[in-house]
């Protein structure tokens, strides 16, 4: 056999470079990250959804607690727990679900014992539970929490369970 000729070396290196610009790659920009969106917590805080729940947003706020999530997908629906904390007034908490979950095609279930609030939607239930947070042992993560309950004395800390189950 005979070695490829020069011009079929120049081609075939010309092909594979040109390979992804001829495949439509090299024009897509990548997405950058925006410092409008890094600068602004609330920002980012408005495009989470609370895990395992689907399209359940997390009001500006909140964060997953130390509890890990649970989800649990079986042919007679699915059952997802999430639990989510922040310095907030519970008022506020249910008037943000109040306005936000109809929206989304959840209807406003009757009151609930104890202030908690339940919405259903297509044979799931979304329960909003307020639980009182866990007493700590650890010494520094209780001088932690003082701290910050007095940098935040303004709002209470406030935990809330996400529960979605089926109906």
């Amino acid at each position: 056999m005979t070695a490829p000729s020069a011009t079929a070396r120049a081609t075939l290196a010309a092909l594979l470079l040109a390979g992804p610009a001829l495949a439509g790659l090299a024009g897509v920009p990548l997405p950058a990250t925006s410092s409008a969106w890094a600068a602004d917590p609330a920002r980012a805080d408005s495009a989470r959804y609370v895990e395992g729940m689907g399209d359940v947003p997390v009001m500006p706020g909140l964060a997953p607690a130390e509890e890990a999530p649970l989800v649990f997908d079986k042919p007679a629906g699915r059952i997802a727990q999430s639990v989510m904390a922040g310095a907030m007034d519970r008022n506020a908490v249910l008037s943000f679900y109040n306005q936000t979950m109809p929206q989304l095609g959840w209807s406003r279930a009757p009151q609930r014992a104890g202030g908690s609030a339940s919405f259903l939607r297509e044979g799931e239930e979304l329960r909003l539970e307020f639980v009182e947070p866990a007493p700590t042992t650890d010494v520094r993560a209780a001088t932690a929490r003082a701290a910050a309950q007095k940098a935040t004395q303004k709002a209470a800390a406030t935990v809330v369970r996400f529960s979605l189950i089926p109906r």
